[in-house]
């Protein structure tokens, strides 16, 4: 069992404790409550608390500390605490600074009637549906201990910080993800002139094909060769072959890496699937 030595206790939720010479941030619910300089916690009592090994988040979050408000801080913690036993997968450090920046600048907008647009929320729910879950119960959370109802477009931002904490991505990763889906979307609209039902099944197909297909680049998966029905897809439906290849270049360019050809085969099937919708 690990022991750790506090060093100086921040307030009741956050200390800075030493173990084996280095130092660390805990953070969690009650944690400083009643702890002395030198006095120790076990890693038994700090079941729910968070460390903070990285110098450069520790120096952000306790940069961060002495903005925002005690409630804030509290409620951000325990909303920190859900998302961990919700997603169930550790979860990256950054979230902590992250989270409680956003949320402390929501909550300025929110109390000074600013509204504030969401342009991919449609998007990032259907790409995101756990971590928007997730969000909503996070924004009840503010609801109930803050008293304070933030706007529904505020999921959105949230469950954003929340694929990039669990997937261990850099949160401007993920939001371009989500920007050049709604890029390659309004494309797709443009080119088969019609506008997309944004809560049809057909849509929600579409979106979740578009990230797959941008993790399947990212990783460099290759999906399996589809020859013979790619020469058929070419001359059936040219404009949704072609249309295929244009969102293909689009993606090589804005991620940096190639896509492999087949992707072109099974974007095609979606686009014409989508094409029949609209006739």
């Amino acid at each position: 069992m690990e022991s750790y030595q506090v060093k100086k206790v921040l307030n009741n939720n956050v200390l800075i404790a030493v173990i084996d010479q280095e130092e660390v941030v805990l953070i969690g619910k009650g944690i400083g409550f009643n702890r002395k300089k030198d006095s120790e916690v076990t890693s038994a009592e700090a079941e729910k608390v968070f460390v903070l090994t990285n110098a450069k988040e520790q120096t952000s979050y306790l940069k961060l500390l002495p903005n925002v408000e005690k409630p804030l801080l509290d409620v951000t913690i325990e909303a920190i605490e859900l998302i961990s036993k919700r997603i169930g997968v550790p979860l990256n450090e950054h979230i902590h600074v992250g989270l409680m920046d956003h949320l402390s600048f929501a909550q300025t907008r929110t109390a000074a009637g600013m509204h504030i647009s969401n342009p991919f929320l449609t998007e990032t729910k259907l790409l995101y549906p756990n971590e928007f879950a997730i969000s909503l119960e996070v924004l009840t959370l503010i609801q109930e201990r803050l008293n304070l109802t933030m706007p529904r477009e505020e999921a959105g931002f949230i469950a954003l910080h929340i694929h990039s904490a669990a997937k261990n991505k850099d949160l401007g990763t993920v939001n371009a993800h989500s920007q050049l889906v709604a890029k390659l979307l309004a494309i797709i609209e443009e080119q088969l002139e019609i506008t997309l039902d944004k809560e049809s099944i057909d849509y929600m197909r579409l979106v979740r094909h578009l990230r797959f297909t941008i993790e399947r680049v990212e990783n460099n998966e290759e999906v399996e060769e589809a020859k013979a029905i790619d020469s058929l897809l070419k001359q059936e439906y040219p404009l949704c072959y072609n249309l295929s290849w244009k969102l293909i270049k689009i993606m090589q360019h804005s991620l940096g890496k190639p896509v492999f050809d087949a992707e072109a085969v099974y974007l095609t099937m979606h686009l014409q699937r989508v094409q029949n919708k609209y006739k």
